[in-house]
């Protein structure tokens, strides 16, 4: 099993999680975040000079079977971008076991 965590804009996770609900993916959890990334240069708004250095984002955490990982991933990317630099990252982690409490089923069956 994969844990795969995202980091993406906030104004695209409605779009993201249609295109993961699309695919299968029927469960995961978000956090709201705010981080550093790697843009320093500020931005100017109607005359007014504002930093970009601090930026919102939302945290998305998905375990998935190593066989949907790459179909989990490519959704990902496609329902995530928009081209311009902040569009997130994407970091995948081996899950060694799972849990379902209610029915104490283990593995990949805890996942479906």
């Amino acid at each position: 099993m994969k844990k795969i965590e995202a980091i993406i804009r906030k104004s695209e996770f409605d779009k993201t999680k249609a295109a993961l609900h699309s695919i299968g993916v029927t469960f995961f959890s978000y956090w709201d975040v705010t981080g550093v990334g790697n843009e320093k240069v500020g931005h100017v708004y109607r005359g007014v000079s504002y930093s970009t250095a601090d930026i919102q984002r939302r945290y998305l955490s998905i375990v998935v079977t190593d066989s949907f990982m790459d179909k989990t991933i490519e959704t990902l990317m496609e329902a995530a971008n928009t081209g311009s630099v902040g569009d997130g990252k994407i970091f995948v982690s081996t899950i060694d076991e799972a849990y379902r409490i209610r029915t104490k089923e283990k593995g990949s069956e805890s996942l479906k």
